[in-house]
């Protein structure tokens, strides 16, 4: 499963010399994040209030080309890894069909209650097969 959040770039997200600052592409890839859970069935806020929260345990971005005021990117979101526990969510920034940027988000998968891991397998199958079914590489 394959999520294309389209995001076009405000003028409050560049930095000094025209372009989208770094610090902006952890926002993106979150809102595509969003994105790609909805698509997988459920919404963030279902999935809190079903008990199981995703923190964020790691983040990596590599930036190729810059992007300008107004470009219209399109962030293209996919389970890069699966474990009972953990997902790794891998995201391209593309703009008129080049890569802008890459990077991945690692999340661990923890009870609201508790904050103590969960297996999402046990707690939401449905929603665990979904994504392992979509996954990259396991």
């Amino acid at each position: 499963m394959k999520c294309e959040t389209k995001i076009v770039a405000r003028y409050a997200e560049t930095d000094q010399m025209g372009v989208i600052h770094h610090s902006v592409y952890p926002v993106w890839f979150e809102a595509a994040r969003t994105e790609y859970i909805k698509m997988a069935g459920m919404t963030y806020t279902q999935l809190e209030r079903s008990g199981v929260m995703m923190p964020l345990t790691e983040l990596s971005c590599k930036y190729i080309m810059p992007v300008h005021y107004e470009d219209e990117v399109t962030i293209i979101t996919e389970t890069l890894k699966l474990s009972f526990s953990r997902v790794t969510f891998r995201y391209k920034v593309m703009l008129n069909g080049s890569l802008m940027a890459e990077g991945s988000t690692t999340h661990a998968f923890v009870s609201t209650e508790s904050f103590r891991p969960v297996s999402l397998k046990k707690v939401m199958p449905d929603l665990f097969e979904k994504l392992r079914s979509s996954c990259i590489a396991e």
